[in-house]
């Protein structure tokens, strides 16, 4: 199992926000496209999958949702089938521990502090160590979106362990499907 995490430090908490205008939630654009890359393939799911999304925009913050590949039902591959069922799990009320809103989307009102305690994360940043190098691969990853990790957020994670894609920094999506690309070419016995 695999697992990705991606803080969304301006994504609204609240499930306000419409479909037509995913930029204009906190940059949910940027989180649906970590959805999509976390888990198609081309006519087929990642069942080995999970992906976290842990939303810090107004209102509610923190909120975690959690996307379960093997219990995924109704995930097609555009940015607003995922912003759907975002919406869908903001609207509902959860507490602390997860909450099922649609087959295989959950969520609670916890945020990163939670997902570290549950999970160990390698976190992926362009001054890490080339993933390629790495000899046994993590099953947890972190990343950001479209800003950089907050002082907080560093002072959390400045012991886990750093990992690069490459020599440039990607866009969050693009570093997800890198990383499950590199996934697979273990799997398989290339090099």
């Amino acid at each position: 199992m695999t697992s990705f995490a991606i803080i969304g430090h301006l994504a609204l908490t609240d499930g306000d926000f419409s479909l037509n205008d995913l930029p204009g939630a906190g940059r949910m654009d940027v989180l649906c496209r970590c959805v999509n890359a976390s888990f198609f393939l081309s006519h087929d799911l990642r069942r080995d999958v999970d992906c976290y999304l842990v939303l810090l925009g107004k209102s509610k913050a923190p909120r975690t949702l959690l996307f379960r590949g093997n219990e995924m039902r109704s995930l097609s591959p555009d940015e607003r089938s995922a912003g759907a069922l975002i919406k869908k799990g903001l609207s509902i009320p959860c507490g602390s521990e997860f909450r099922e809103a649609a087959p295989g989307v959950y969520v609670r009102n916890t945020g990163l502090d939670r997902l570290f305690a549950e999970h160990t994360f390698a976190v992926l940043d362009e001054n890490g160590t080339d993933i390629r190098t790495v000899t046994t691969m993590p099953d947890a990853f972190l990343l950001s979106d479209h800003q950089n990790f907050s002082d907080d957020e560093e002072s959390l994670i400045k012991n886990a362990s750093q990992y690069s894609v490459g020599p440039v920094c990607l866009h969050a999506d693009h570093t997800i499907t890198v990383i499950s690309n590199e996934i697979d070419r273990r799997k398989n016995g290339w090099k």
